[in-house]
């Protein structure tokens, strides 16, 4: 096991669309497509896709869409963990305007208590904080045996307090600030208290404030993308994720920064591309993009 990420499963649909339909309307999407969805479990297939294959603990139905899961996993060669549910979890996604809207149908009554599993060898755990009580399980033995653990902070959940004693590495989305109703700085010193060896807020086209090792706080612009070429950005924060953790597994002797750097282009490809899987960048995709887009002023 190279790495352990653990989260909710999704299949998400996103389409493309001029305006959403009411009452008895219909409309006709431009386009559409069909892929895996969660946080962690996509910024699982991000980081399987830039070479290291990271084992899953994730929600599994016995259903169609639950098997057309395990086929995508097994195009990646995943290794999936499944804790029962009776049904899958589904998505629809409508981005729109550099924005995205969603609909959720979500089943997190699991089964069965999550899987004891060997995690010998593992160098990191991804969390999004679902599966509060695995989450939690696993960030303890990991800070333990000094493995490192990362958090998608994506927003406020029953076990976030206690979570973040046990995490290394925390980037969260400005909507977590919000819901604590502080601000991005605050939320920064929050983490700092907690013990957080490095801290982020995301902030969307206002790229990402940081503390990096020194516990000095930084700032990440974006790239400087036409809005002409950006199509959806749903899932670009979990590729974000996800290419960090695979930037520190193949590269563990560079900095946060250089991690951050390689991941700010791995979602930069995200957003021009329509649905999560389409988005998983290369590390040919990646090079590319640090070639072409320069830093937003």
């Amino acid at each position: 096991m190279h790495a352990l990420f653990i989260g909710q499963t999704y299949i998400d649909v996103t389409f493309l669309a001029d305006h959403m339909p009411s009452g008895d309307d219909k409309t006709v999407a431009r386009d559409y497509a069909v892929s895996f969805g969660g946080n962690a479990v996509t910024a699982a297939f991000c980081c399987a896709k830039l070479g290291v294959v990271p084992d899953l603990l994730t929600s599994l139905a016995d259903d169609w869409l639950g098997r057309m899961f395990l086929d995508m996993a097994a195009k990646y060669a995943i290794p999936v963990h499944g804790r029962k549910v009776r049904e899958s979890s589904l998505s629809f996604v409508l981005p729109n305007n550099g924005k995205r809207a969603i609909i959720r149908c979500r089943d997190d009554d699991y089964l069965h208590p999550f899987p004891m599993l060997n995690t010998a060898g593992c160098r990191a755990l991804h969390l999004d904080g679902h599966q509060g009580d695995a989450a939690l399980h696993y960030a303890r033995a990991c800070r333990e045996r000094g493995v490192l653990t990362s958090l998608d902070g994506g927003g406020l959940r029953d076990n976030t307090h206690e979570l973040l004693e046990f995490i290394d590495v925390a980037i969260c989305a400005e909507r977590l600030a919000e819901q604590l109703e502080v601000t991005p700085e605050s939320l920064l010193d929050l983490l700092k208290q907690k013990g957080v060896r490095i801290g982020g807020v995301t902030m969307g086209d206002r790229g990402m404030i940081w503390y990096d090792e020194t516990g000095a706080v930084r700032h990440q612009p974006v790239l400087n993308v036409p809005s002409s070429v950006i199509i959806d950005t749903s899932g670009a924060g979990d590729v974000f994720h996800g290419a960090y953790v695979a930037s520190y597994l193949q590269r563990p002797e560079l900095s946060w920064a250089e991690h951050f750097d390689f991941a700010r282009a791995a979602s930069t490809f995200k957003i021009q591309h329509l649905g999560n899987e389409a988005g998983l960048p290369s590390q040919a995709d990646i090079a590319a993009i640090r070639d072409h887009f320069a830093e937003a002023a």
